[in-house]
């Protein structure tokens, strides 16, 4: 119980450790997902859902952010949520539980809201929202496995949840309609194991008018934009095609991905990590929209720099366009997408660094990249980008 409750206190700092998050690919590509009883369906509740089109929850507000110019000037975006809009979103979200045991419980808590509100609620101006529960490898879960304590982790369980709520979604809601999945990390991995086993194929691939697997590492052959991961579906990279992948891990140009690094390297020979430039398929140039109180894991603002940015702004998020800028880095050993900081016209304008490193107990994790802001460089792009999507398919 002690460690249980150990792992539980320290949850956000030991999210450095989600290598089962990159590390578990073989565990939960491997293992047959459990069947469930026809009459079981429990994304028939309105609770096994942190976000449905019509519901009071956090996809159902606008998300305000504040603007700030190269010039220093400030300015109010506002995202409101469109439910006439055309297509729908189907977000997983990364590893963010923070329940004590290996696999989450069906009630979302602090980091499914913090995921949600940080990664997706926004598309909700462009897409209607779903975004389901599933029992995912919590933070201690991934902890207990790293230290083989004795947590019991249930590898199938993520997967079997996450195909349950998509085949509710098509059954009772999709209506025909063009589909978006979106995930990050572990939501990222499964949603790429529901294309390829569930989608890829198969009637319903014509209903997908993309995917965003981000944080992930998708493998395409070297020189090529389909034929890895991914069989038929190819890369996005044209502001006008549906039906395809975008996927990128970032890195800021600072700090080139290490041999250890968590992502970037394929694991199978002739392949490569895919990277598809978010600033390429909408706006010409990156679109951050960062949350300003915490990270995804609930810290406040670990660089003085950008505390001391964000503090006077009062606002929940903050729109820096021309911050940051981007392209993607294609190595013999890493593919990544590299991002670089701009230098502002007003000095002070801007802050010289963003808040996607990932610290633990006081040490720079280089390893990781910018994991933490992956969704959030690009958001306003994604959101843009999505907004052109249409179901391929007749």
């Amino acid at each position: 119980m002690a460690k249980v409750l150990r792992a539980r206190r320290n949850a956000r700092t030991i999210y450095a450790r989600l290598v089962a998050a990159a590390g578990l690919a073989s565990a939960l590509s491997g293992v047959a997902a459990p069947t469930r009883a026809a009459d079981d369906d429990p994304y028939a509740r309105a609770e096994a859902w942190l976000c449905r089109p019509g519901a009071s929850d956090l996809c159902a507000a606008p998300v305000g952010a504040t603007v700030v110019q190269s010039d220093g000037s400030h300015a109010i975006r506002i995202l409101k949520p469109n439910p006439a809009a055309p297509i729908d979103c189907f977000y997983v979200y990364p590893t963010v539980s923070e329940d004590p045991a290996g696999n989450s419980g069906m009630t979302s808590g602090p980091g499914e809201k913090r995921a949600v509100a940080q990664q997706f609620a926004a598309f909700a101006s462009v897409c209607r929202p779903f975004a389901p529960i599933y029992r995912q490898v919590t933070i201690a879960g991934v902890e207990a496995v790293l230290q083989h304590e004795p947590l019991p982790v249930d590898f199938g369980l993520p997967y079997q949840d996450v195909r349950a709520a998509w085949r509710h979604y098509l059954a009772h809601d999709n209506g025909g309609r063009g589909v978006v999945l979106i995930g990050h990390s572990q939501g990222a991995r499964i949603l790429a194991r529901l294309l390829v086993q569930d989608i890829e194929g198969k009637p319903e691939q014509r209903l997908v008018a993309g995917a965003l697997i981000l944080g992930f590492d998708v493998e395409v052959p070297k020189g090529r934009d389909v034929g890895g991961t991914f069989k038929t579906i190819p890369l996005c990279r044209t502001a006008t095609q549906s039906g395809c992948v975008v996927a990128y891990e970032t890195f800021p140009a600072s700090s080139l991905p290490s041999d250890d690094s968590r992502f970037t390297h394929p694991e199978t020979p002739g392949m490569e990590i895919a990277c598809t430039d978010p600033a390429v398929l909408a706006g010409g140039k990156l679109d951050p929209i960062l949350a300003t109180q915490t990270n995804l894991l609930g810290q406040p603002p670990l660089d003085p720099g950008w505390a001391a940015f964000v503090k006077p702004l009062d606002a929940l998020f903050v729109s820096l366009p021309g911050i940051a800028s981007g392209h993607c880095v294609e190595g013999t050993n890493a593919s990544y997408l590299s991002v670089s900081i701009n230098p502002p016209l007003a000095p002070g304008a801007w802050p010289a660094a963003l808040p996607g490193n990932l610290v633990v107990d006081g040490r720079l994790l280089k390893s990781w990249g910018w994991h933490l802001i992956d969704v959030n460089i690009a958001l306003g792009n994604l959101i843009d980008f999505v907004s052109t999507l249409r179901r391929p398919g007749p």
